[in-house]
């Protein structure tokens, strides 16, 4: 049972007008693993979901379950009003309204930057390729890569790949975006390019759930904080109830081990 800190935007009701994404009683299991046990949720048009908690506790496998990259054991997703979880849902007509950034970078290594936020457009939108072209150089200059868009990903660093995956995304004119950890495989120099960016896409009104263990950035960012533990959401309420003032001791638990993990990293904080 979670401890709603907030109460309307916890409790997802079918139909709801402007809900993006809603989730009801969502299992899934791994042969005789439960990974997930019943998340229920909603997520709001324009709003940023952060999604926080231990390794282990089912956040980025709820989040591949969004969009079925993983199939739930039972439960609904509904995403823009389709649910995806209807054996007879056009997933990849779905799919092509979301964008995905993962912890690794997914780029096609043998193809150049703006290749790779054309592909897509090309292939599954079916531009023209002049039109494609234009997106993605609009694109890799929002990200802060104008200029780049002949580099190879071997050219580029750890940031700079997670930032064209960005630009790639938002090439598709996606509806929502799904963030899973897309800081974790970056050298501690390199995140802040990144979550600018998130920061500007949330400012500019993009429905976001984001999977991560910067906090500073949920503090923030967020509209809503949703801390899950053990397979299930414990805690989920406004970014400052959750993070500031924790009342569940699993959560407060857990921050405080982040907290200390943080300052062993970088003794000067």
């Amino acid at each position: 049972m979670s401890e709603a800190v907030t109460d309307t935007a916890t409790t997802p009701s079918a139909g709801q007008r402007d809900a993006v994404v809603e989730v009801l009683d969502l299992h899934k299991s791994f042969g005789s693993v439960e990974v997930l046990k019943g998340i229920s949720t909603v997520i709001h048009r324009g709003e940023v979901v952060c999604v926080i908690g231990p390794s282990g506790s089912g956040k980025s496998t709820l989040l591949r379950c969004v969009n079925l990259l993983e199939e739930p054991t039972s439960g609904r997703v509904v995403v823009m009003g389709e649910e995806v979880t209807d054996p007879d849902c056009d997933i990849d007509r779905v799919r092509s309204n979301l964008g995905m950034v993962f912890q690794q970078f997914n780029l096609f290594p043998h193809i150049n930057a703006l290749q790779n936020c054309t592909i897509g457009q090309i292939s599954v939108l079916k531009r023209p390729k002049e039109e494609a072209a234009t997106k993605a150089q609009e694109n890799l200059a929002k990200v802060g890569l104008a200029g780049r868009e002949s580099a190879f990903p071997a050219q580029l660093s750890g940031g700079q790949q997670q930032r064209v995956a960005i630009a790639r995304a938002l090439s598709m004119d996606p509806g929502l975006m799904l963030f899973d950890e897309p800081t974790s495989a970056l050298d501690p120099e390199l995140v802040g390019d990144v979550l600018s960016v998130m920061r500007e896409l949330a400012s500019e009104g993009m429905t976001m759930i984001v999977v991560t263990h910067e906090m500073a950035f949920a503090r923030e960012v967020a509209d809503r904080v949703i801390f899950m533990d053990g397979g299930r959401i414990i805690v989920e309420g406004k970014p400052d109830e959750v993070l500031e003032a924790p009342r569940h001791e699993r959560l407060k638990t857990f921050l405080s081990r982040l907290d200390n993990s943080r300052r062993r990293e970088r003794p000067d904080i």
